[in-house]
C-alpha cells in the first residue's frame, strides 16, 4: 500500500489563500475513539485468558441453564469436553496454565503497542497496518492448526471471526489516518506558502 496520501473528495489546494486551513481535531478524536475500542477488546481478550478453568465451567453451566445444551448438542459436547480437559489438565498439570498466562500477557502487550498511534497516528500508522496483517493471519492459523489440534469446524469459524471483526475498526482507523495525513500536508503547504514570499 502506498504511503502517498490519497486526496479526499472535494479537497482544494489552489493556494494558501484559496481555502481555510483544515481542522484536524475532529479526525483525531474519531481515530482515538476507534483505537480505544480496539484496545479495550484486546485487553478484555487478554484478561479473560487468565481464568480459563472458571470460565469453561461457567459456560458449561450456562448452556445447561438456558436449554442450549439440547438445542445445540454439538456445541454442548464440545464445551463439556473443553471443560473436562481444562479441569483435568490444570488439576494434574497446573503448569499448563502458564502457557495461557503468556497468551493473556501477549494480548496486553499488543494493546500497549497502540499507545504510539494514539499519540501520533500518522507517524505510527505502521502499527495499524501490522495489526491488520495480524487479523488476516488469524484465518490461515485457524484453518491449519485447528484440524491438527482436533478443533471442530464451527469453533474454527468462531476463532476466525475475531480476525474478521477485529479488522473492521482498523480499516476505519487506517482510512481516517490517511485523511489526517492529507490534512496535515495541506496545512504544511499553507504554512510554507505564507512563510515564503513570492518573487
Amino acid at each position: 500500500m502506498s504511503d502517498i496520501a490519497v486526496v479526499p473528495a472535494g479537497s482544494a489546494t489552489a493556494g494558501p489563500d484559496s481555502a481555510p486551513t483544515p481542522d484536524t481535531a475532529p479526525v483525531r478524536r474519531r481515530i482515538r475513539r476507534w483505537l480505544w475500542l480496539f484496545i479495550a477488546c484486546l485487553v478484555l481478550s487478554g484478561l479473560t485468558a487468565f481464568p480459563l478453568q472458571t470460565e469453561t465451567s461457567l459456560l458449561a453451566r450456562l448452556l445447561d441453564a438456558t436449554g442450549l445444551d439440547t438445542a445445540l448438542p454439538a456445541l454442548d459436547a464440545w464445551v463439556d469436553r473443553v471443560r473436562r480437559g481444562v479441569s483435568d489438565g490444570y488439576g494434574t498439570y497446573p503448569f499448563l496454565a502458564y502457557g495461557t498466562d503468556w497468551l493473556a500477557f501477549a494480548h496486553l502487550v499488543i494493546a500497549a503497542a497502540f499507545w504510539g498511534p494514539l499519540r501520533d497516528p500518522v507517524r505510527n500508522v505502521w502499527v495499524i497496518r501490522w495489526a491488520m496483517l495480524a487479523c488476516g493471519g488469524v484465518i490461515p492459523l485457524a484453518l491449519v492448526c485447528g484440524p491438527l489440534r482436533g478443533i471442530p469446524l464451527f469453533w474454527q469459524f468462531i476463532d476466525m471471526s475475531f480476525g474478521v471483526v477485529g479488522i473492521v475498526p482498523l480499516l476505519v482507523v487506517h482510512r481516517l489516518v490517511r485523511a489526517l495525513e492529507w490534512q496535515q500536508a495541506v496545512t504544511a503547504h499553507h504554512d510554507f506558502a505564507r512563510a515564503t514570499p513570492c518573487p
